[in-house]
Parts: structure tokens; sequence; C-alpha cells
């Protein structure tokens, strides 16, 4: 299980990667506002996730048909719960890059449970 989180970690390094790029583009290029941005960020890095998760990480042979809906629902609680954690944190004076590195290691966590022992096991 370690060797697997290590390698979900490592996809989610790219995803996050994804998600950041977006974040600061919203906020810094475009004048957007942290908490959408931060949402916006968080979609475009769960797509990159699933589809490294599903091949590289579980080896999933399960459809797409079946997978992707149960991915898109941890997705979204976990798009909720990163939500939640940045809105409070930024709210409460921490910087929005700090605020979203705290969300990013709770959301990691919950996803990874979530995806191994329900999204991607057949």
């Amino acid at each position: 299980m370690l060797a697997q989180f290590l390698k979900f970690a490592a996809a989610g390094a790219v995803g996050t990667a994804c998600h950041y790029a977006t974040l600061v583009l919203w906020v810094e290029v475009l004048g957007g506002r942290v908490v959408p941005g931060s949402l916006a960020g968080f979609c475009t890095g769960a797509l990159v996730n699933y589809l490294i998760a599903r091949r590289w990480v579980f080896a999933s042979d399960r459809p797409h048909a079946a997978a992707l809906p149960r991915f898109a629902l941890v997705a979204a609680t976990g798009a909720v719960l990163n939500t939640a954690i940045v809105a409070w944190l930024n709210g409460a004076g921490l910087h929005y890059l700090l605020a979203q590195v705290v969300a990013t290691g709770a959301v990691l966590a919950w996803n990874f449970f979530l995806n191994r022992t329900w999204t991607f096991t057949a």
C-alpha cells in the first residue's frame, strides 16, 4: 500500500502542478477571486489525476463508465473539502498559497483512501 500511495502522490504532484498553475493564472493574471480560482484549479488537476491514477497507480480495468462517475464523486467531495479549507484559512488571514498547501495535504489523504477502496476496485 505504501508503494501505491507514493505512486498516487507522484501522480497527484502532476495534477497539483496543474491545479496551482490554474489558480495562479486565475488570481495573478486574470485578477479573479481566490476561491473560484482554487475550484477551477482543482477541477483541472482532478482530470489529470483521473487519467494517471486509473492507468498507472491502480492499474484498473474498470470501465470508464463505472470508474469515472465514482472518481467524479470522490473529486467533488474533495473539491468541497479543498474549497472549505482554502476559504477558511484565507479568510483567517493566511496567504492563499499557504492555505492551498494545507488543503492539498488533507485532500490527498481523503482521495487516496476513497479511490483505492471504492473508485478503482473491481
